[in-house]
């Protein structure tokens, strides 16, 4: 049986998202459909774009973009700030949904996943057909809309659901490489990032057919290992395995790209500190603790930058992942405006696993105090759900 792979994609997600929202609590214009962007804030005209209407995207406005550059392409360009803990929700939502079909889902993003189809496509009379069901399906349980694209893996998938949008379905079987992603711009192609797009450019190679014809050896020259993958890519090669289960693997993490450019240590805290309370959850709900700790940073310039910790004692605590993220974030940060922030968590353990404590972990009562609070404030999310119970340091400030 040949594996058949979809990759499902959510339509400008944080805009459908946010409109989604708006349509429920009595907006009377469905922001999809105007000349509408995520991000940023119009009266500073600072941060950036991080999603935009179909009407937007005829003005050339382009996700990343300043929102100063994106203003002087469209005046009228209307601006929504971003709500990443309802995105959140929505992503839950849909991956749950999507786990109804089979539970062989690999989430690549908060707004897009790969769903192994291979072993129930005897239930479906096509690939088609069953990826217009599930399309069709979304659409109608969360009023949003997805791409999903059709073959035989991962990067195939990935490429042809990217083809016209939105609400459709493609699909991009190795038959179909040289008629449907040869013609298309070599930009295009997944993991073609811009310094590899002017190499490229710079040997002639302008089109993925043109890429996938080249001499190997030519592209490694320039390239090293990444351009072995791209003519692979272009190629229509992809090996890598379905991962359904990528924590026990990789190891849990989450990361953010700010609505508005981080300039102070303060702010980025703020950050870090939600940050590291999602991830610390999703630890716990995991049955994991983790022994390192990486911090990320993307600044404005789009350089990016990292540094890792190992801790003493395995955790899944929200405040000691915190305080180690800010120790990391001290000695990372430059003082240039951050864009994107990461944590990740590494090495983890099961909860059941013995552990070696110190001396001061065993005469310090002060880590089962937070381990309660964790359990508790856990326990009133399941109950009365995700907002029910926050920090003070997250509530707006009065007047």
């Amino acid at each position: 049986m040949d594996s058949i792979i979809f990759h499902i994609d959510v339509n400008s997600a944080y805009l459908s998202w946010t409109a989604v929202k708006l349509l429920s609590e009595g907006f009377p214009t469905d922001i999809r459909t105007t000349l509408s962007a995520i991000g940023g804030d119009k009266a500073t005209r600072h941060g950036i774009i991080l999603a935009k209407s179909i009407p937007a995207k005829s003005y050339h406005i382009t996700t990343g973009e300043p929102v100063v550059s994106a203003l002087k392409k469209c005046p009228e360009l209307t601006l929504y700030p971003p709500d990443h803990s309802y995105y959140s929700q929505c992503s839950e939502r849909l991956m749950k949904h999507l786990s109804s079909y089979t539970p062989e889902l690999e989430q690549l993003s908060i707004d897009e996943c790969f769903l192994n189809f291979t072993s129930i496509q005897n239930q479906y009379t096509s690939p088609e057909e069953a990826a217009h069901i599930i399309k069709d399906s979304i659409r109608d349980t969360f009023g949003f809309t997805v791409n999903i694209g059709i073959s035989t893996n991962k990067v195939l998938a990935k490429m042809a659901s990217d083809f016209k949008k939105p609400d459709l379905v493609h699909t991009l079987y190795p038959s179909e490489i040289r008629q449907k992603m040869w013609p298309l711009p070599v930009s295009e192609l997944y993991m073609a990032g811009k310094s590899s797009v002017r190499t490229l450019y710079n040997l002639g190679i302008t089109t993925i057919g043109e890429l996938a014809q080249a001499p190997l050896e030519l592209i490694c020259l320039h390239l090293k290992s990444h351009g072995r993958l791209l003519w692979q890519y272009a190629n229509g090669i992809d090996d890598s395995p379905f991962i359904s289960e990528p924590v026990k693997e990789k190891g849990i993490g989450n990361s953010t790209t700010l609505s508005t450019d981080a300039t102070t240590r303060e702010s980025a805290a703020h950050v870090l500190l939600t940050l590291s309370e999602s991830v610390a959850r999703r630890l716990r709900a995991a049955g994991f603790q983790a022994s390192m700790v990486s911090v990320e940073l993307k600044y404005n310039d789009f350089n990016r930058v990292s540094h890792q910790m190992q801790l003493s004692t395995p955790t899944d605590n929200s405040t000691a992942l915190y305080q180690t993220s800010l120790r990391l974030f001290d000695n990372l940060w430059n003082g240039t405006p951050i864009r994107l922030l990461g944590i990740r968590t590494a090495k983890l353990t099961t909860n059941d696993e013995p552990v070696q404590l110190s001396l001061f972990d065993q005469t310090d009562k002060r880590s089962q105090k937070l381990k309660k609070v964790d359990e508790a404030m856990d326990s009133i999310r399941r109950k009365y759900g995700k907002d029910a119970v926050t920090r003070a340091s997250f509530l707006p400030p009065k007047e």
